[in-house]
């Protein structure tokens, strides 16, 4: 599908949904007086003492973007599984035959949501910007400036930069002050460079935009054969619909549901379908160590992160259905013939299903710990269901339409991938403004998007970094981290938007970081 028409579909897709957004210009001028704040927080056990806008901060831990995270480690917790109809919108393809069983949605999973309450990520977040945001706001930052910005700050800014080992002109950076609409500071700020794991952002916001934050991932069994008296004749088929969260509690839910139909015993085998997305296990771009080093083969059905007797399998599909087979037996199923994947062509019994936690969940997931799998799976799942073909390269021309659609400007940009480990990919520090700013002011989808962001010195990637005030817990970012790059952008409270791009051959992760911390430090001392 050309992109042209395949940006005018989504346009129509999004509705009311997208309205705000496309009419959204690029820099955010004066807001509401009714504006709340990222901040006033006290933090249990962390010194109250105050922290100067000084360039030379303590040494930074050099941190490894967190990749691969075991499911057992991060639970969305114990309790039981609720049932919900099956007829429920989880995701956009129709069922195979008529269901009368029930879906179970996820008791446990590689999610961890916070408890609500207390400090939860809602302190963080905009809750009302008004009705008339997007009549209120200015192009400003693409041309002259409406507001004067401070001059000392933007000196500060300047001197954030300053640090050995980073190369000035493979670096880009942009803050904007969202009361203003001023632009604070701007280097290179069009220049085209890799963004590492800020490639998640565009990932994050097309997700939420196109398939909404009460989007469920589904795993359905389905049965090819009849059922005479406890013998099911014919084959069980496993089908994956890209759920990046689907672990052996879920396979062992399926199982029980199975048996309920009074199975005791299956004469064909256990088949697992991955056929929703295409066969290719990487992205394009991608260095060869970063398969499963970095992710585990790309697969629309996976459980555990593709683990198998103590490793990653290379075969997701065939680890899935042995899986299942074992949670089967569990349930006194037996299986009389040999495990295998395949791809379901005909019509078939729907026996059972699982459905995911939110999608609100997933991308808070992906985003706070920069997770590679959840990203990647991600643009093939839209692909699948809005380009007609689960692959990598579908998926990106449709995050391509929908930042197009937001009126991101998209000059430099390049997108190759979902997670950033590609070093074909291309943003600009202009680019990311503009679709954080986009995010900032998506209605009902804001949130969701916010929440996708690390807080700092608090949790996911920033928990170890900036944990002093003023910027602890007033930050909230996307990291990104490869030899290559090394990227943070966010907001600083609910007054400045901002994006720091950096390249090297290598980059050198600690000065680059330094360097970003001071600048988001510089931000949060005069706010």
């Amino acid at each position: 599908m050309p992109e042209g028409a395949l940006t005018k579909g989504l346009l129509a897709e999004l509705g009311e949904k997208g309205a705000n957004v496309r009419e959204l210009p690029v820099g955010v001028g004066q807001l509401p007086g009714q504006v709340g704040h990222l901040a006033g927080r006290r933090f249990a056990g962390r010194t109250e003492e105050s922290v100067q806008p000084a360039l030379d901060p303590q040494p930074l831990p050099v941190e490894r973007e967190r990749v691969g995270i075991p499911a057992r480690e991060r639970v969305l917790g114990d309790g039981a599984r609720r049932p919900v109809p099956v007829g429920g919108h989880f995701e956009q393809r129709a069922d195979l035959g008529q269901d009368r069983r029930e879906a179970s949605v996820h008791s446990r999973s590689i999610i961890r949501v916070p408890p609500t309450g207390g400090m939860g990520r809602r302190a963080y977040s905009w809750r009302r910007l008004g009705p008339f945001l997007a009549a209120a706001v200015l192009l400003v930052w693409l041309a002259a400036p409406a507001h004067a910005a401070d001059p000392t700050l933007t000196a500060r800014l300047a001197r954030a930069l300053k640090v050995p080992h980073v190369d000035p002109s493979r670096t880009a950076a942009l803050a904007v002050d969202l009361r203003t609409g001023a632009v604070v500071y701007a280097r290179n700020q069009s220049l085209a460079l890799i963004p590492a794991s800020n490639e998640k952002l565009p990932v994050a916001y097309a997700a939420l935009a196109l398939l909404g934050p009460g989007y469920r991932f589904h795993t359905e069994v389905v049965g090819s054969g009849t059922l005479v008296g406890d013998v099911w004749h014919g084959d069980l088929w496993l089908r994956g619909f890209g759920d990046p969260t689907l672990v052996p509690a879920d396979l062992a839910a399926l199982a029980a549901e199975v048996a309920s139909w009074g199975i005791r015993r299956v004469d064909g085998a256990v088949i697992g379908d991955e056929s929703w997305f295409d066969a290719r296990r990487v992205a394009p771009g991608w260095k060869p160590s970063f398969y499963i080093e970095e992710s585990p083969p790309l697969s629309a059905l996976v459980v555990d992160r593709g683990r198998y007797r103590g490793r990653t399998s290379a075969n997701p599909a065939l680890a899935a259905a042995s899986l299942f087979r074992q949670a089967l037996e569990a349930k006194n199923v037996r299986v009389a013939g040999r495990t295998r994947s395949g791809a379901l062509t005909m019509v078939g019994l729907p026996l059972a299903r699982d459905v995911s936690e939110p999608l609100a969940d997933v991308v808070r997931f992906m985003g706070r710990e920069s997770d590679n799998y959840t990203a990647e799976v991600l643009v093939k799942q839209l692909g699948a269901l809005h380009a007609a073909q689960g692959s990598t390269a579908a998926g990106v021309r449709v995050l391509r339409a929908v930042l197009e659609a937001a009126r991101v400007p998209l000059a430099g940009v390049r997108l190759a991938d979902g997670s950033g480990l590609s070093r074909l990919n291309r943003l600009t520090a202009s680019a990311l403004v503009a679709l954080l700013e986009t995010g900032l002011a998506a209605g009902e989808l804001r949130d969701a998007f916010l929440a996708s962001l690390a807080v700092a010195g608090v949790d996911g990637t920033l928990e170890n970094r900036l944990e002093r005030k003023p910027a602890l817990g007033q930050v909230i970012a996307k990291t990104g981290t490869t030899s290559a790059a090394s990227a943070l952008s966010g907001f600083v409270r609910d007054r400045y938007v901002f994006a720091i791009l950096q390249n090297g051959r290598p980059i050198s992760t600690y000065w680059a970081r330094l360097a970003q911390d001071r600048f988001a430090t510089a931000l949060a001392a005069s706010g």
